[in-house]
This record gives C-alpha cells, sequence and structure tokens, in this order.
C-alpha cells in the first residue's frame, strides 16, 4: 500500500468539529512534510495545510486560519487535521499527501492520492 488512506469526515453541523486522520506508509511518512487538501463540489482540489517532517513549522490556506489545526505523529507514521467552527464552504472530500516540503505540498502536483474522506457540514 503507497497510497494514504484518509479517514475521519462524515456530516456535522455548522459550528461543529471533525478531526481528519490520514497514515501513509513509513518510507514516505519519515522523510516528508505532509499536507492536507481539499475538493469541494465542482472545485478543483486546493492545499489546506502543511506540516515540515520534524512538525516544527506548518502553514495554512488563508480560509482555515484560525480554525484547522494540523499536527502529527511521526511514531504512528499519521498526520491530523483538526477542524473547528466549521461552516458550508468547508465541505468536500479531504485528502492527505506527502511531499519534500511545503511549497511542493502547495503546489499540489503530486501523485499517489488516497481516497480521500467526505466532509459535509449542514447549515
Amino acid at each position: 500500500q503507497v497510497r494514504p488512506v484518509d479517514s475521519g469526515g462524515g456530516l456535522v453541523q455548522t459550528g461543529g468539529s471533525l478531526r481528519l486522520s490520514c497514515t501513509a506508509p513509513r518510507f514516505i511518512f519519515e522523510i516528508s512534510a505532509m499536507g492536507w487538501f481539499r475538493q469541494g463540489p465542482e472545485k478543483e482540489r486546493a492545499f489546506v495545510a502543511g506540516i515540515r517532517r520534524n512538525g516544527g513549522t506548518k502553514e495554512y490556506a488563508d480560509s482555515v486560519k484560525g480554525r484547522f489545526s494540523i499536527s502529527r505523529d511521526n511514531s504512528q507514521y499519521t498526520v491530523y487535521l483538526q477542524m473547528d467552527n466549521l461552516t458550508p464552504e468547508d465541505a468536500g472530500v479531504y485528502f492527505c499527501n506527502a511531499a519534500p516540503d511545503i511549497a511542493t505540498l502547495r503546489r499540489g502536483v503530486l501523485s499517489n492520492w488516497g481516497e480521500g474522506t467526505l466532509v459535509t457540514v449542514s447549515s
């Protein structure tokens, strides 16, 4: 299994919270920055958040700053996305992926995408 496995999506009301998880193969996770991406209805997949390999640097899309938090557990090869104060604009399929650095994550030109996890936010 080379592709990441995303989970944790679901249906939540506006203002609610969800925590997404993504597990990647060890040989990828250990050397990579990790990121989360969102693809909304009829939209392209876009960068949401990224975290460096050592967890020391985190970056976010402007639309989620102050509401979302990315973290990683290097012992479990897992990256998380805590999403608070959700709005309908946050809905979509969320994917994680790996890259050498956050700048590459932001460009989003990556391979080995997983199936993603669906987030639905009711108004």
